[in-house]
């Protein structure tokens, strides 16, 4: 698929919603840098308005092989995108030893029937080395070195073979993340960081899996809005916002992934 071919989008998506209709945006030029930061930020700009396929396809065709998706199987909504814009994509997924069976399941059944490879990283150390060497229950004494542990450093390392990266951050999760650019720069990873449906809502999110019959994980049907890690992890309350229910009762609200 090349940028400005018709794509489509959740028919339920709301006035305002991003619109995935031909465009005619000239992108080719976005690649014609050498300065990976000035190639993000220009994207940024330029994709703004572009829908979650056409943001894909820009990625794909610029970053090839050395792109991925990095999924929490919450859902497989932006694996599904990236798997029709470049089949057989990577889908890295970060094994903490704490998920959720329900989320282990998801990411079985991901890599089962979806043109994706799936790609699973695990810390250095297994939850038992990490008890004996900093004691039990880290997590609930130092959650943000457990978070380090766990997730930042595992990622940091597997990413080590692309050049750049897309989530499924959305600007309606919270509000540390409503500025979230469709593209931008991953500072502390020095790659670009790509969140083509950061201007979806969970609105768009439910329709495009509906639409498509894709894949969620089981637990977003029991009461739980955001899914991490058992132990961090519970359902939220009515009027609660996505990720009330992530580290609840402490000033955290990120893993320090993003």
């Amino acid at each position: 698929m090349q940028p400005g071919l018709p794509v489509e989008v959740p028919r339920a998506a709301r006035p305002g919603a991003p619109a995935e209709r031909r465009r005619g945006r000239d992108v080719t030029a976005l690649t014609e840098t050498d300065d990976p930061r000035a190639l993000a930020e220009a994207a940024g700009r330029a994709l703004e308005d572009a829908s979650a396929l056409e943001i894909l396809t820009w990625a794909t065709d610029t970053f090839g092989a050395r792109f991925c998706v990095t999924s929490s199987m919450e859902d497989a909504v932006v694996a599904h995108l990236a798997s029709r814009v470049r089949p057989g994509v990577d889908v890295v997924f970060l094994d903490t030893g704490y998920h959720f069976p329900e989320t282990i399941g998801t990411r079985d059944a991901v890599d089962a029937v979806m043109d994706v490879n799936v790609i699973t990283l695990t810390p250095r150390r297994s939850v038992a080395e990490q008890d004996a060497e900093y004691g039990p229950k880290l997590h609930d004494r130092d959650p943000d070195r457990c978070c380090a542990l766990r997730k930042v450093r595992p990622l940091e390392e597997g990413l080590t073979g692309y050049d750049a990266w897309a989530t499924g951050l959305r600007r309606d999760e919270s509000p540390t993340r409503a500025n979230t650019p469709v593209v931008g720069w991953d500072e502390k990873r020095r790659k670009v960081k790509v969140s083509p449906i950061a201007r979806w809502t969970q609105d768009d999110v439910d329709a495009y899996v509906l639409e498509h019959g894709v894949l969620t994980n089981p637990l977003l049907e029991d009461g739980y809005a955001s899914v991490g890690c058992e132990p961090c992890t519970r359902r939220v309350l009515a009027g609660e916002d996505a990720r009330a229910g992530r580290w609840a009762g402490r000033s955290k609200t990120e893993c320090g992934l993003h």
